[in-house]
């Protein structure tokens, strides 16, 4: 990442869509209210149905407002699939410090993983943020918990005490994994899955310029345990994503074949049994699963790209 950003002020994007979606709210089928506390709770799935343009905006909140989340065909061999494109000019920023679910937020027996821009704020996850060498102080925050159950005053007051602000200055965006809404955010981790592979490899993901993905958008689950699978299938097995980086031809020859999902020793099953496999524990799933199925890196210093993946 250029040393000279210090913030790209992702929490007041993040809040601007917000606020469009509270206006929206019954064109997108979500509610929204107030905690006591004053924190602001935007439920995208989990007491109403929510749908595909919220998920959209959804995403775009996870990115903090620094990337670009559409509809479009999706081609793999033969068939034809709905599904999105994703695209960012800030990869390491936008993916890496706001759309990784990086915070475990676990209050009594409240449990989600946050993503979205309040987590460059907080700065919880100390290490991979002095890695990013990226920071932001807000007088906002915006939070996307992935569950079934909307955050109360308590989790408002513990996440508040973490990021150092007001429950007043929060607002909480919530879908379900099996929601039309959550479905939508998942596949649309299609480029930040490839950035948190390369971080897993030790590669500096502050040398990507640009990146631009797309993935299927997953049929709707009966619970959240199927939708944990088809989400992660259409990133394993059709995500295509493509990176633009400052590196060598050399360099990226040798990181090309490690990023794709096939590189994995748990890669060739669909990820439901996957996860039955290993008791429904993420911790104990080869970590270099998590990535696209076909990727292409182009070096900024040639103009050659390299392709792996099917």
């Amino acid at each position: 990442m250029d040393s000279s950003v210090t913030s790209l002020r992702m929490n007041e994007a993040a809040n601007e869509i917000a606020d469009g979606m509270v206006d929206q709210a019954d064109l997108l089928r979500i509610r929204t209210h107030r905690l006591r506390g004053g924190a602001r709770v935007i439920d995208a799935g989990v007491e109403v149905d929510g749908g595909i343009e919220a998920g959209l905006a959804l995403s775009e909140i996870c990115m903090g407002g620094l990337g670009n989340v559409s509809t479009t065909p999706v081609q793999i061999g033969s068939q034809t699939y709905p599904g999105l494109m994703v695209w960012t000019d800030h990869p390491a920023t936008s993916c890496m410090a706001s759309q990784y679910a990086g915070w475990a937020v676990s209050v009594g027996k409240f449990f989600a993983m946050g993503s979205g821009p309040l987590r460059a704020h907080a700065r919880v996850e100390r290490e991979l943020f002095e890695k990013l060498g990226y920071e932001e102080r807000a007088e906002e925050g915006v939070l996307v918990l992935e569950g079934r159950t909307l955050p109360t005053d308590e989790v408002a007051a513990w996440v508040a005490e973490k990021a150092r602000l007001l429950p007043s200055q929060l607002t909480f965006v919530v879908a379900p994994t099996a929601s039309i809404a959550g479905g939508v955010q998942i596949s649309a981790r299609i480029v930040e899955t490839g950035l948190h592979k390369m971080e897993t490899l030790g590669f500096d993901v502050g040398r990507v310029v640009s990146a631009l993905g797309t993935a299927p958008l997953p049929p709707l689950a009966k619970n959240d345990l199927r939708a944990i699978g088809r989400t992660n299938d259409c990133i394993l097995y059709g995500g295509q994503a493509r990176f633009t980086i400052r590196a060598g031809d050399e360099e990226l020859r040798k990181l090309v074949d490690q990023i794709p999902a096939s590189a994995s020793r748990d890669y060739g099953t669909p990820f439901y049994e996957i996860f039955q496999r290993y008791e429904g524990d993420f911790y104990k799933i080869d970590p270099l699963l998590f990535s696209p199925a076909e990727v292409w890196l182009t070096s900024t210093d040639t103009g050659r790209t390299f392709h792996a993946g099917r």
